[in-house]
C-alpha cells in the first residue's frame, strides 16, 4: 500500500510550501544573504538575458497561453470528470505555479526590511510632513516652470515610450553611484500587451515573475510613465514589498539628470503625500493645493481623469483581491502600503 496517493503529491507539496514560508518568514537575514542577494541574483541574469532581448511582453503571452490552455481543459473535461478530480487539478496547478512564483522572484518578499538595511525610520510627525510637502511643492513648481516657462501650462513629456525605458537606466546608474545595492542590470522593460486590461484593473504596470519582465501599462498618461517604470524596475532587483519600490523608483527618478524624471518623482511623491495629508485634514490640504502651479495641477487632473474614466466594478474587485494578496505577502498594509513609502522618504532626507 502506497502511503501517499500520486496524484495528492503535488497538494501535500503545496501544504508544504505554504508551511515553509511561514517559517521562512522568520529569518529575513538568511532570505536576504542567500536568495536576494545570492539565488535570485543568477535567476534574475538568466531570465533577464533570455526574455530581456525579445521586443514584445513574453509573460503576457505566457499568461494568455496558460489562460487558453484552462479553458481548453475545461471544455473538454468538464463533462468527464468529477467534481473532486477538478478540485485535485485545480490545486496541482496552483502548487506548481505557486513553486514556481516563489522560486523565480516572491521570496524577495521575506527579505530583510529596506529600513533597517538603511538605519531609517519609519514613523514621521504632523510637523515633518508638511515640511516636507512643502519642499516637495516648491520643486515641482520649480521644475514644471524650467520645462514650461508658464506656470499654467501642463507638463508634456517629448518621448515615446521606449525612449523613456531607456532613459530610465541612467537614473538607476546614477543612484548605483550613491546605493550600489540597487543596481541594475541586464534591461527588460516592456509596454504590456494587456495594457487595456491592467487600466480597468486599476494597474499601472506589473513584474512578471516568471520572465522577470517589468511590464508598465502602455495607456496610463505619459508624464507618469518614467515614475512606474522605475517602480517596476526596482521589483525587478529584488524588491518586493511595494513601499519600497516606491521609495528606490523616487530616487531612481530623482537622481535622472533629466528634468521630466525629476517632474515625474516630485508629482508621485507629492500625490501620495496629499492623501496622508487630506485624511488627517481636508482644509490643510486645500491650503498646500492653492501653492501648486495650475500647470501641476492641471497633469494631476489628467491622471485622475484617466483613472476615473476607466472606474467600473472590475478594478474595485481587483482592489480587493489585491489589498489581500499583498497582506499575505509581508505587506500587513495591504494597498495602504503603497502610501508608505513616503515614511522611508521623509526618514531618508531628514537623515
Amino acid at each position: 500500500m502506497q502511503f501517499i496517493h500520486r496524484k495528492y503529491l503535488l497538494i501535500y507539496f503545496l501544504i508544504f510550501q505554504i508551511l515553509f514560508l511561514k517559517w521562512i518568514a522568520l529569518f529575513p537575514n538568511w532570505v536576504e544573504k542567500y536568495y536576494s542577494n545570492g539565488i535570485y541574483g543568477f535567476i534574475s541574469i538568466i531570465s533577464r538575458n533570455i526574455f530581456g532581448r525579445i521586443p514584445f511582453s513574453v509573460g503576457d503571452v505566457l499568461y494568455g497561453v496558460l489562460i487558453i490552455y484552462i479553458l481548453y481543459w475545461l471544455k473538454k473535461n468538464w463533462n468527464k470528470t468529477t467534481k473532486k478530480e477538478k478540485f485535485i487539478a485545480s490545486l496541482n496547478l496552483i502548487s506548481i505555479v505557486y513553486f514556481l512564483f516563489h522560486l523565480l522572484w516572491a521570496l524577495n518578499y521575506y527579505r530583510l526590511p529596506l529600513s533597517q538595511k538603511m538605519d531609517l525610520k519609519t514613523d514621521y510627525t504632523d510637523k515633518q510632513l508638511i515640511a516636507f510637502t512643502e519642499k516637495l511643492i516648491a520643486k515641482t513648481n520649480e521644475i514644471q516652470f524650467q520645462i514650461t516657462k508658464d506656470t499654467a501650462v501642463k507638463v508634456t513629456v517629448p518621448y515615446n515610450q521606449e525612449q523613456i525605458f531607456e532613459k530610465a537606466l541612467l537614473g538607476y546608474k546614477q543612484l548605483s553611484e550613491v546605493h550600489p545595492e540597487f543596481k541594475y542590470k541586464i534591461p527588460s522593460q516592456k509596454t504590456s500587451l494587456i495594457s487595456t486590461v491592467l487600466t480597468y484593473m486599476g494597474f499601472g504596470g506589473y513584474l512578471n515573475p516568471f520572465t522577470n519582465e517589468a511590464q508598465v501599462n502602455g495607456l496610463i498618461p505619459l508624464h507618469n510613465f518614467p515614475a512606474t517604470t522605475c517602480h517596476e524596475m526596482a521589483h525587478q532587483i529584488g524588491y518586493g514589498s511595494e513601499s519600497e519600490c516606491n521609495f528606490i523608483g523616487f530616487l531612481a527618478c530623482h537622481n535622472n539628470p533629466d528634468l521630466y524624471f525629476k517632474y515625474a518623482a516630485y508629482t508621485y511623491a507629492l500625490h501620495f503625500c496629499f492623501s496622508n495629508i487630506g485624511a488627517k485634514d481636508e482644509k490643510l490640504l486645500d491650503t498646500f493645493l492653492k501653492k501648486i502651479n495650475p500647470g501641476v495641477m492641471k497633469n494631476f487632473q489628467e491622471s485622475k481623469d484617466f483613472w476615473l474614466s476607466h472606474r467600473t466594478f472590475i478594478d474595485k474587485g481587483f482592489e480587493i483581491f489585491y489589498d489581500n494578496f499583498l497582506k499575505m505577502n509581508q505587506q500587513q498594509e495591504g494597498l495602504e502600503s503603497y502610501s508608505r513609502f513616503i515614511d522611508l522618504l521623509i526618514n531618508y532626507y531628514q537623515k
